[in-house]
């Protein structure tokens, strides 16, 4: 009887050491294990919130420490963490989902939101998942991670950058977006992006509105209105490209920097 007794106290003692394990799992490791589903992942999930997010690619123009109108500290936006293929929720975002805030998004001619319109094989082929967008988003081999880790970011077509009609086409939209520490550079004609540089991490929000800026210098792009969301929530919903983002035909045409009243259905389609 003893015996039988100690067993059951040791059989008790390791589930609860396997429980508390399990449960101690670090939240960075669930928010990338998120990242990877619902579309065609190559990692099963019962678990699938509703709705759609657009994947964008924000930059210092808008996300930085001392930027206006925010004033983020260095710890707030990930500066003293920055790198290639750093993934984390920025850490203000982090602290307040549900909260409502303005980003200022640059000037015509070095704007701070992108559009991602076309996904390369090589983002397909490199890994963890047979989904390029997400094989970027978590930063696989080539794409932020792995022993060459800019190999397939240079010059990614179509890139584009997005001024007043682009940025109105968002409203109530929810987006994820990769945010640099530095400059995103663009090429035009033929329109490309260059998406080497660390990187300060994730973010997610919905945009509530976009208005003119009067505070801001004659190239000032609108300032957004966004609401703060959670990264994890939103990277398991379904992700989409901003298909039809106007493009513009120079770095400084056309001076976009009005919101127009009333503009095109964004046309987004599956992140490939």
């Amino acid at each position: 009887m003893k015996h039988n007794i100690q067993g059951c106290i040791n059989a008790s003692l390791a589930a609860f050491f396997l429980f508390s394990t399990v449960i101690s799992c670090d939240k960075a490791s669930i928010d990338e294990m998120s990242l990877l589903t619902p579309e065609n992942s190559s990692v099963a999930t019962n678990r699938t919130l509703p709705g759609e997010a657009v994947v964008l690619l924000i930059d210092e123009e808008s996300i930085d420490n001392g930027n206006l109108p925010n004033n983020f500290s260095e710890t707030d936006v990930n500066d003293q963490v920055a790198k290639i293929g750093q993934r984390q929720t920025l850490r203000y975002f982090n602290n307040n989902v549900g909260k409502t805030i303005t980003l200022y998004t640059g000037e015509v001619g070095d704007e701070g939101w992108y559009a991602l319109k076309t996904i390369p094989s090589s983002w397909k082929t490199a890994g963890p998942t047979v989904n390029g967008t997400r094989n970027f988003l978590l930063a696989g081999p080539g794409l932020g991670g792995g022993n060459d880790p800019e190999k397939y970011l240079d010059k990614i077509p179509d890139v584009t950058p997005l001024r007043a009609t682009g940025l109105k086409m968002l409203a109530g939209k929810t987006v994820l977006a990769v945010v640099y520490d530095s400059d995103v550079a663009i090429n035009f004609g033929p329109l490309y992006g260059i998406l080497k540089g660390d990187n300060l991490g994730v973010v997610a929000f919905d945009v509530l509105e976009t208005r003119k800026r009067t505070d801001g210098s004659s190239g000032s792009l609108p300032s957004v209105t966004i609401r703060i969301r959670s990264v994890s929530e939103v990277s398991s919903t379904t992700l989409k490209l901003f298909s039809n983002a106007p493009v513009p035909r120079s770095s400084s045409e056309p001076f976009d920097i009005n919101p127009p009243v009333t503009v095109s259905a964004p046309v987004l389609v599956n992140a490939a």
